[in-house]
């Protein structure tokens, strides 16, 4: 039963983990400029990446349905620097036969990051930027048998080397970073989630009205500690690969697609659904 309701809570986490957003944001923003986005993820499933790997159905004919909206706003703040910032807005829901409904709905933890394109300041054209960040605590984590908390309840901080290439004059890019998560203890030595390793690589091309992209994302976390036992086998797993399209669309762009996972452990293994709009913006 422990088990099951780690599975259930890890919904906001598995939601939020990784969002990038169009293949526009992988360069880094000149001073002034920059763009913001809304992504709304929509999942429903009753598959769960078990403790071993394998696809199965959650025990006792569970069901978890998440909706999740995240707001994201980056602008460059000076030369070969731009500054990032995340809000979600989460929808949670798990339901089975031991444990009935258990929902929630409110703001999940808020992200923060800077960026700098290092080869810039000598010149170079190369799109080479390295990211850090901090996932601050915001989501309500304590709250009640009957509810699905919004967030961990503790700070994670993250370093990741990015990197793109523009084919031009072909209308077609090709992106990614990888980075590592350190996740500060919520109780040290009684509840740790472990460190995670990520991962995201991305093609796409667009044209005046229409773009699509194809993205590979993963990450692979540490042994957690629950009730101060080092918890083997619980390690939370995904890799997932996520197609979308592009449409022009007043000022920005609207996208749309899906997210599929193909391996993980410990975590949702449904797909979920991706609308969003993107736009630039300057002074």
């Amino acid at each position: 039963m422990a088990r099951l309701s780690r599975l259930a809570l890890a919904v906001p986490a598995a939601l939020g983990v990784l969002l990038p957003g169009p293949a526009a944001s992988q360069w880094v923003e000149p001073g002034g400029s920059g763009w913001t986005s809304l992504s709304v993820y929509h999942q429903d499933t009753s598959d769960v990446f078990g403790i071993d790997g394998d696809r199965e159905t959650f025990p006792g004919r569970g069901r978890t349905v998440a909706t999740s909206a995240f707001f994201t706003v980056a602008m460059g703040i000076g030369k070969g620097w731009d500054f990032w910032a995340q809000a979600p807005l989460l929808r949670l829901s798990f339901e089975d036969i031991f444990t009935g409904v258990q929902e929630s709905t409110g703001i999940g933890d808020a992200r923060l990051y800077v960026r700098a394109a290092p080869l810039s300041w000598l010149g170079s054209p190369l799109p080479l930027a390295i990211r850090g960040g901090v996932k601050l605590p915001v989501g309500d984590f304590d709250v009640g048998t009957s509810l699905i908390p919004l967030g961990d309840g503790q700070r994670d901080w993250e370093l990741m080397l990015e990197l793109g290439h523009s084919f031009y004059p072909r209308p077609i890019y090709a992106m990614g970073w990888a980075g590592y998560r350190w996740r500060e203890a919520r109780v040290p030595g009684r509840q740790e989630f472990g460190n995670e390793w990520f991962f995201y690589t991305a093609a796409g091309g667009e044209t005046r009205l229409f773009g699509w992209k194809i993205a590979l994302e993963g990450w692979y976390g540490g042994t957690p500690v629950f009730d101060g036992i080092l918890a083997t086998g619980l390690e939370r797993e995904l890799v997932r690969v996520s197609p979308t399209m592009l449409l022009s669309l007043g000022p920005g762009q609207v996208e749309f697609g899906g997210r599929f996972p193909l391996s993980g452990q410990n975590l949702p293994a449904g797909p979920d659904w991706i609308a969003g709009y993107f736009t630039r913006f300057g002074f």
